[in-house]
């Protein structure tokens, strides 16, 4: 049994993150930890009031955001009884939103987030700060899922000779082996002339992922890599976090980036 942690923010219950975690309690039971965060970052707000007026002010926020969070834990929890999932809810959370959200992650398997809705009152610029705090202190691998997309159907595996690309497969492997009969390809490139190791990787691949093919990137794939993406049926993305050759350039910075913000499938990170 996996424990796999959902994060909400306040008012913002996120369906696509519960029936990706609905989808993977069907192949196998699982613990959904419902994490409850506040409408607003408390520590962050107190620190930028510093005035008199500011409990007051702060008072009235924390009673409106306690009832918006109750309505949101009993979706959660009739949600998950209808489902014949077990959890658990854990609220009441009164720190700084990153540094809470680290702590529950230490103490987990999975955590699956919302890229569209987690934090989105913010605004866009806030919203992709608290995202990208959320993936670098995150002690446990994540999974970003957009509102409305189909399950997944296919793997694309991102590899560059990077540890952290196959610390992101292994990782994917581990924890959802339900989906890893799905079709899957290995995308690799790399800087240089030479993707190393390829014997290994492709030895290592061919233990957990029965229909896997191979992609290589040629050297400027940029014109052609999106459609190439587009056209694998619903796909998964697994990426290493943090890796800097060719592929993981461009993935991290321009395709993981607008698949996240444009909300097209979900995403696997680990790093």
């Amino acid at each position: 049994m996996k424990k796999v942690i959902i994060a909400f923010d306040g008012e913002h219950f996120s369906e696509g993150a519960f029936r990706f975690v609905n989808r993977l309690n069907e192949c196998h039971e699982l613990l959904a930890t419902g994490v409850f965060l506040p409408i607003v970052d408390y520590a962050e707000l107190l620190y930028s009031l510093g005035t008199i007026s500011g409990p007051m002010y702060v008072t009235d926020i924390i009673e409106d955001d306690g009832k918006i969070i109750e309505e949101t834990v009993a979706n959660f929890e009739l949600l998950c009884k209808t489902n014949g999932i077990k959890y658990k809810v854990h609220r009441d959370l009164d720190g700084h939103v990153i540094t809470e959200l680290k702590d529950e992650t230490r103490f987990a398997d999975l955590l699956v987030l919302s890229s569209e809705l987690f934090y989105r009152n913010l605004g866009v610029a806030e919203q992709q700060e608290y995202l990208v705090n959320a993936l670098h202190k995150a002690e446990c691998p994540v999974v970003l899922v957009p509102e409305e997309y189909k399950l997944p159907q296919s793997i694309i595996l991102s590899y560059d000779g990077s540890q952290a690309s196959i610390f992101a497969i292994k990782q994917f492997a581990y924890l959802l082996p339900e989906l890893t009969s799905l079709k899957t390809i290995l995308v690799y490139a790399h800087a240089g002339k030479d993707v190393p190791n390829m014997n290994f990787i492709k030895e290592l691949v061919s233990c957990h992922f029965p229909n896997i093919s191979y992609y290589h990137l040629d050297a400027d794939p940029r014109p052609y890599f999106e459609t190439w993406f587009v056209e694998n049926k619903n796909p998964i993305l697994v990426a290493g976090a943090y890796g800097r050759s060719l592929l993981s350039e461009l993935i991290r910075k321009s395709f993981i980036n607008d698949v996240i913000k444009d909300h097209k499938f979900p995403v696997f990170i680990a790093h």
